[in-house]
């Protein structure tokens, strides 16, 4: 889904190799990459975005087809203050720029039983809901609020926003990450507080919004529970895409481009010896080699330093240590429009979680023995019931997403398994959520692991980059500084401090908090290789 590069007025100005006074350049537009063009602008760099796609956004831009607008990744968005601190620190108010419409209630999660647990504003309506479901449940499930601010608190506001590529940092944190109990999994930690089973989902399913185990997980993500608690679920209006959009009107704004349908074979770097030497730039697809003084990996990392830098000897990030990583799961989406159902189905709102009979075999099934099962749990998106341009009058568009086990597993041919699988996802949602659907779909477009491969070039087609284990978060996980060369610097979901839209938007807060200002000499930030 490329496109003829869209450049913007300055589009030649790296046309030839060279450095350039103060001259950045990001690869890739997704949210983290934009964001991150967005901060180094603000400090007055002039900046450069390479994306291969025909729109901005990476996993948040959108499809559109026969009159529908689809969504193809996050859909919601939890923690609005991050945005109106990135535009703040581009002197703009993000609220002039995008519409942002608060969601209640958030989700309704639907068991197979016929039991529902609906995730509401405030706190009052949350412990109604639980008094409904569990009334003996109601003090565990404060205390389990109580514990997801403690750790919001340690988790995100201070290690999510700061960077973690020093071993001294980790030592330091090491005690409260004992004292929270790091090493217990999300699942165990909501089970130490309460009893009832759907209760238990409710609490501890979020890592499989970032790509993560719920059962192995480190249970500091229990933290999700207070940023819906504290700053609610909302919607942009136009989209995730609409964000995007207005990001790259942002760094126009400040001077720089975003440049459309353009591919980057390979980041160019000078032979510095024992240094490890410096990234100069990059080389097109097409052979053309632009100059830059700072490089911004948004590609994953497996990606960036597999093939970006193939031709450059790793000390850390080898191909054998990224191949042995644990990785997200895969993902099947099926985006569908239907026609004249606006005011059919309306028990189906706008995020439904339809949860099959075996949750945590399940799991397993995704993330351990690579099984690709016959039954299946399903996150469903009704985007039109809130925000009517999706789809033409009248109609719906959606967006159904079913976890599933990422390429390295060898689990499925997707080339045959396609249609059958999207059957089943069928019959699922003609039983438990939209009947007759099937006989009023008019357009649909359908993603598997394999898309995840090809259109965002993400290592096994894994949906979230890393698996955010204990061992694969923080200093462990990629660092926002390459240890392998000096001027390269990673941000998006596979860095710290993770996936998530407040994820994606924090890594470039951290990246770009780490790149001086152009007036001040770019100096060698790297620290000592620590033994693999």
């Amino acid at each position: 889904m490329t496109a003829a590069p869209r450049l913007s007025p300055r589009a030649d100005r790296l046309a030839t190799p060279g450095l350039g006074q103060g001259e950045a350049l990001v690869i890739g537009a997704g949210l983290g990459g934009l964001a991150t063009a967005m901060r180094l602008g603000a400090k007055g760099w002039r900046v450069t975005v390479i994306d291969r796609l025909d729109r901005a956004g990476g996993r948040g831009s959108s499809i559109s087809q026969d009159g529908h607008r689809f969504d193809l990744g996050p859909t919601i968005i939890t923690v609005p203050q991050i945005l109106r601190d990135l535009w703040a620190a581009c002197g703009r108010d993000f609220h002039k720029d995008v519409d942002l419409r608060p969601m209640d209630p958030f989700y309704e999660i639907r068991f197979d039983d016929g039991q529902t647990f609906t995730m509401r504003t405030g706190q009052a309506a949350m412990e109604a809901e639980v008094a409904r479901v569990s009334p003996a449940d109601l003090p565990g499930f404060q205390r389990f609020l109580k514990d997801a601010k403690a750790r919001y608190a340690f988790g995100f506001e201070d290690l999510g926003r700061r960077p973690m590529h020093k071993l001294i940092d980790l030592i330091k944190v090491l005690p409260t990450f004992a004292l929270m109990r790091a090493d217990k999994s999300v699942h165990a930690h909501a089970a130490a507080r309460v009893k009832d089973p759907a209760l238990r989902f409710a609490l501890s399913f979020h890592p499989l919004f970032i790509g993560g185990d719920p059962f192995r997980v480190t249970s500091m993500y229990s933290l999700v529970s207070h940023l819906e608690a504290s700053f609610g679920v909302h919607y942009a209006m136009g989209g995730v895409q609409a964000i995007a959009d207005a990001m790259v009107r942002v760094i126009e704004g400040q001077g720089g481009q975003v440049r459309l349908g353009e591919e980057v074979d390979e980041i160019t770097v000078t032979q510095g010896g024992a240094s490890g030497g410096r990234a100069t730039g990059v080389r097109l697809k097409d052979g053309r080699t632009l100059g830059a003084e700072v490089v911004v990996s948004n590609a994953d990392p497996g990606f960036t330093y597999g093939t970006l830098l193939r031709n450059h000897v790793k000390r850390r990030w080898t191909d054998r240590r990224m191949a042995r990583a644990r990785w997200s799961m895969g993902l099947f989406v099926w985006y569908f429009g239907t026609k004249g159902t606006r005011d059919l189905w309306r028990d189906a709102g706008h995020h439904t979680i339809l949860v099959g009979p075996r949750y945590k075999d399940h799991i397993r099934d995704i993330f351990r023995t690579g099984h690709l099962a016959k039954d299946m749990s399903l996150y469903v998106h009704r985007p039109s019931v809130t925000d009517p341009s999706t789809a033409p009058d009248g109609d719906d568009s959606f967006y159904v997403l079913s976890p599933v086990p990422h390429l390295g597993h060898n689990a499925a041919d997707w080339a045959t398994m396609t249609e059958p699988y999207r059957d089943r996802m069928a019959d699922m949602l003609e039983r438990r959520l939209l009947p007759g659907f099937r006989d009023r779909i008019t357009t649909e477009v359908t993603f598997t692991p394999e898309t995840f491969r090809d259109r965002y070039l993400s290592p096994f087609g894994a949906g979230f980059s890393l698996e955010p284990r204990i061992l694969q978060s923080a200093w462990f996980r990629p660092h926002n500084i390459s240890e392998e060369v000096q001027g390269l610097y990673l941000c998006g979901a596979g860095t710290h401090p993770g996936a998530g839209v407040p994820g994606v938007i924090s890594t470039a807060e951290i990246t770009a908090n780490l790149i001086q200002a152009p007036s001040v000499r770019v100096t060698d930030q790297r620290q000592p290789m620590a033994a693999e």
